[in-house]
């Protein structure tokens, strides 16, 4: 393995724009939800005529579904073998994404529009900037906070809420590791007080799963990068300020293999 500061500097270096961990390959593991949010998205969007995916980040994960309800067969409208119908024709006739960190909306907007997606800058703060009932779908994935009263509100009458939020105390083997016992911040984002929450803003929850699963950093250069890339774990994160303990875990990774943590996600669908 390189050494502590060829690690560092590697992760120092490597750009954290966008929602894309594909860096981290070979470095750290993660597992997925049993339900497959990507795909589920891609379902959903099949059936909607006009549909808002709220904090989108850089867009991937919405392109991604995009591939797979592109890649999905339609009777009679092609020969065996034939190429994917274009992307665009993936996603419902109106399709609007919001995102708040400058990079993002630019990086999204770059992936996103040539599917037909306007991406708006939005502060992620009520309101949403679209009218009472624009659509009859509206997702996310994992964002940091869900205003149930304005997912209402844009929603049609019998429109779908649909996304995978992060749950209580993920990744907080890390976060402690970093900062210490957290006891009143691993209270939050619990499934129970979130559908509680959609409840009283007018929705009927009509599914709600939620699981904990396996993390894995098997060297420091990918704590240091997942640390810069999900700036809200440890806020105000930097090298500098946690080279002590960065020093340590890399001892400790070197000596005893990964470092495990638990990541926390639960799924909702909900109903206007």
């Amino acid at each position: 393995m390189r050494t502590f500061e060829e690690l560092i500097a590697e992760a120092e270096a490597v750009s954290v724009d966008g929602w894309d961990f594909s860096w981290l390959s070979g470095r750290a593991t993660e597992e997925r939800p049993s339900w497959g949010y990507q795909r589920l998205l891609a379902e959903q969007l099949g059936r909607a005529s006009a549909a808002l995916d709220i904090q989108t980040g850089g867009g991937e994960v919405l392109a991604g579904a995009a591939r797979l309800a592109a890649a999905k067969p339609v009777a009679g409208k092609s020969a065996p073998g034939a190429p994917a119908p274009a992307q665009r024709g993936a996603l419902p006739a109106t399709m609007a994404a919001t995102e708040s960190w400058p990079p993002n909306v630019a990086r999204a907007t770059g992936l996103l529009h040539p599917l037909g997606v306007v991406v708006v800058a939005d502060p992620d703060e009520p309101p949403l900037p679209f009218g009472d009932g624009a659509f009859d779908l509206v997702t996310s994935r994992h964002p940091v906070k869900a205003w149930w009263s304005e997912i209402a509100r844009v929603l049609r009458p019998g429109g779908t809420y649909c996304a995978q939020h992060v749950g209580p105390a993920s990744g907080f083997e890390l976060v402690e590791y970093f900062l210490g016992p957290q006891p009143e911040a691993r209270r939050a984002r619990r499934p129970e007080d979130e559908s509680a929450a959609a409840r009283a803003a007018g929705l009927e929850v009509v599914d709600l799963r939620s699981e904990r699963l396996r993390m894995e950093f098997l060297d420091i250069g990918a704590v240091v990068y997942f640390l810069r890339k999900v700036i809200w774990m440890v806020p105000g994160f930097t090298v500098d300020a946690y080279r002590d303990r960065l020093r340590e875990l890399d001892a400790r990774i070197r000596a005893e293999g990964p470092f495990v943590a638990h990541s926390a996600r639960f799924l909702m669908e909900a109903r206007r």
